[in-house]
């Protein structure tokens, strides 16, 4: 918002939200929302649904257009310091919370549990909570065994955390060669969660699961709101190095690129037209100053 927005002359206020399950739907039927963050893996379970025939999710996801992707949020999932497993692929039969409903967070957890595991999570071990108050069970009163949350790292939720919670939780690591977790990496990708940006929880990196997330608006038909977006784009476009530098860490994953898109993916035209007369402007040479012949003697210029 403060990169961005002034220089496109638009007011962009960021809202709080239980994640992408509610983004989507704030996105398509809430006044004043032109812009969402979706994670690849709900935005695809909408496509999915729609296209077996959900007539609501086919109607909430028809409109919907990619502006961009985006980057990789982690996938952690927490367990307590003393548990008996330290691995993803060894939590079949723990007893999981996977975030809010209608969050991305557990659109996540549930669909890399029925990847792992060729099975859905039975009802008996889930759970909907924030985070915090699963935190606060998984260390307490123990009726949880495994805490999944999303975020791009450096997650806060982690990096609030003090050193003494090393002796109280662990995070659980990917073994890519198990066949769970080659399941599993055929619609997510492989990270690693550094320590460098947790250095109160982890004494060295771990490897992890991730999944994309991406930019998301509405195939608005009205010329000024294409023209506002536009703005934004081109505003997006220019300021991206700010961005980069002065931003989130999680910028300097991002690449100003259009990459092909699924079945029933679309990016909106009238940014991506924006996006490619800007990069292809960014990618021309500079143009070369012409030199005195006294800027050549000193050898100034050539």
């Amino acid at each position: 918002a403060k990169y961005v927005a002034p220089a496109a002359d638009i007011d962009l206020e960021v809202l709080p939200s239980a994640g992408s399950s509610e983004n989507v739907q704030r996105l398509r039927y809430e006044p004043g929302v032109k812009f969402a963050l979706v994670q690849s893996d709900v935005y695809q379970a909408y496509i999915n649904q729609g296209a077996s025939g959900h007539a609501e999710a086919a109607r909430i996801i028809r409109p919907l257009r990619v502006i961009l992707p985006l980057y990789n949020e982690e996938i952690y999932f927490i367990a307590r310091a003393d548990a008996p497993y330290n691995y993803v692929h060894e939590i079949r039969d723990a007893k999981i919370n996977v975030g809010l409903l209608r969050s991305g967070t557990a659109m996540s957890a549930t669909t890399l549990y029925r990847l792992m595991f060729d099975r859905p999570l039975p009802d008996a071990n889930i759970s909907f909570l924030s985070n915090e108050e699963a935190l606060a069970r998984l260390v307490t009163d123990k009726s949880i065994d495994v805490v999944v949350v999303v975020a791009g790292q450096p997650a806060k939720l982690l990096t609030d955390m003090k050193p003494e919670a090393r002796a109280l939780i662990k995070l659980l690591k990917l073994d890519p060669k198990h066949p769970a977790s080659q399941a599993a990496l055929k619609t997510y990708f492989p990270t690693s969660v550094r320590a460098s940006l947790h250095p109160n929880l982890l004494t060295e990196d771990v490897p992890g699961l991730a999944v994309k997330a991406f930019l998301v608006t509405y195939d608005y038909n009205q010329s000024a709101t294409q023209a506002r977006l536009a703005r934004f784009a081109r505003s997006l476009c220019e300021n991206f190095g700010t961005l980069q530098a002065e931003g989130h860490p999680k910028w300097k994953e991002v690449e100003l690129a259009m990459p092909e898109l699924g079945r029933g993916w679309a990016y909106f035209p009238p940014i991506a037209r924006e996006f490619e007369r800007c990069v292809a402007a960014r990618a021309l040479p500079a143009k070369a100053k012409s030199c005195t012949t006294e800027q050549k003697i000193l050898g100034l210029c050539e």
